[in-house]
């Protein structure tokens, strides 16, 4: 746990603590924001007691206030800040060696999918893909060297949901470690750690910083030993967040409160208006009465998201959409205060092969909506004159 934030601090509530975390004040000067310490290396004023920081790439007080944020936030004992999402999840898997094997959600985000199936494979780190909708295909999934359970959930792109209280529970049982990719719902929405999970991983590019001008990852350790297992990898690797890319992301941390209850209100009316046309294949987000996975996330999460998937039949049909939208970025990436439609066939998923992106429900006419601060009457408005137009 944060170093700053202990006693009955811990009782006030989410929001409360997205702005007093602890660290929120420099103790130095009262600057009312963590100062940006642009420095690559500390002086040692005693050769014999070294300082607390003594090298950026082993720590720098504005990653650290970040790191201190975040394990605030997800009630883990501590945090890391990287380069990247791409960077928390690759150093977090760099915890295990040749010969391991890992259960992974099956519909995990392409850019997880390829460093699995195309990095990690050539170092003899093993994979099984599974449905974890259902438990019992990751029960049989089991093997002697298995070492983690890999979840994301609800999943990218198709909100599959996953129970992470049994999954961990299990995976605990077994001596394994329970990984969670939180990227969607934030700590606002859900904290794995608490419901049992060992390491929970964000790509922090999207809603934590939400405003479309900082690549970061997160990871939050759920006890000291694992912590220290973590931050030995990440000093290795060097897989840091730089001290300004760190300012900025707590900048947009501060905001995410409001952001997200916004955000979802929208994405509920979205997805309720997609559900009720004729001409839409299918709409996944979990808030819709038929998800099949809304009773479990209404058990491990406080919301819905604001994400919505719809299928509009082709891709044909989705690429055409794409050139007629007016409001949204067409774009890669999610979370932002404005709204971004993405394609996954050729972009978070072009890395995965088509059969096996078909396989997983990610079909050529899927398109992922993710959505922002505009008014919703607006979006509906643009999105409806594009489904219009993009008829076949």
């Amino acid at each position: 746990m944060s170093k700053f934030f202990s006693g009955d601090e811990q009782d006030r509530k989410f929001e409360t603590k997205l702005i007093h975390f602890g660290g929120e004040v420099d103790r130095n000067t009262g600057a009312s924001s963590v100062p940006i310490y642009q420095a690559s290396t500390f002086h040692h004023h005693d050769i014999y007691n070294p300082p607390e920081y003594d090298y950026s790439r082993s720590g720098n007080p504005t990653r650290q206030a970040l790191e201190d944020y975040i394990a605030v936030l997800e009630g883990g004992v501590k945090g890391f800040a990287f380069a990247s999402g791409m960077a928390a999840i690759s150093t977090t898997f760099m915890l295990f060696s040749a010969g391991d094997h890992l259960i992974v959600t099956e519909d995990v985000y392409g850019g997880t999918y390829r460093l699995l199936s195309t990095v990690l494979s050539r170092m003899n780190i093993e994979t099984t893909f599974v449905d974890m909708t259902d438990p019992e295909q990751v029960k049989a999934a089991l093997r002697p060297n298995t070492k983690a359970v890999y979840m994301e959930t609800p999943s990218n792109p198709t909100l599959k949901i996953t129970d992470m209280a049994e999954i961990a529970a299990w995976a605990r049982e077994h001596g394994l470690l329970s990984i969670v990719d939180n990227t969607f719902m934030t700590p606002y929405y859900q904290r794995p750690i608490e419901l049992g999970v060992d390491i929970v991983l964000h790509s922090a590019t999207k809603f934590l910083g939400g405003h479309s001008d900082v690549l970061a990852g997160l990871a939050v350790a759920r006890d000291e030993g694992l912590a220290q297992r973590l931050k030995y990898v990440q000093n290795g690797l060097g897989t840091v967040l730089g001290a300004q890319d760190s300012w900025l992301l707590m900048r947009g941390m501060k905001t995410l409160g409001a952001r997200m209850a916004y955000s979802e209100v929208s994405a509920r009316k979205l997805a309720d208006w997609l559900q009720c046309r004729n001409d839409i294949e299918a709409v996944y987000y979990p808030g819709l009465e038929q998800h099949p996975g809304r009773a479990i996330q209404e058990k491990q999460s406080t919301g819905y998201g604001a994400v919505v998937s719809f299928d509009v039949g082709s891709g044909e049909r989705a690429k055409k959409l794409l050139s007629e939208v007016k409001l949204p970025l067409v774009a890669v990436s999610l979370g932002a205060v404005e709204s971004i439609l993405s394609y996954p066939a050729m972009m978070s998923h072009a890395s995965m092969p088509r059969e096996v992106r078909l396989e997983r429900g990610i079909g050529d006419g899927l398109l992922r909506f993710s959505v922002g601060l505009e008014d919703i009457d607006d979006l509906i408005a643009d999105l409806d004159q594009a489904l219009g137009s993009s008829k076949i």
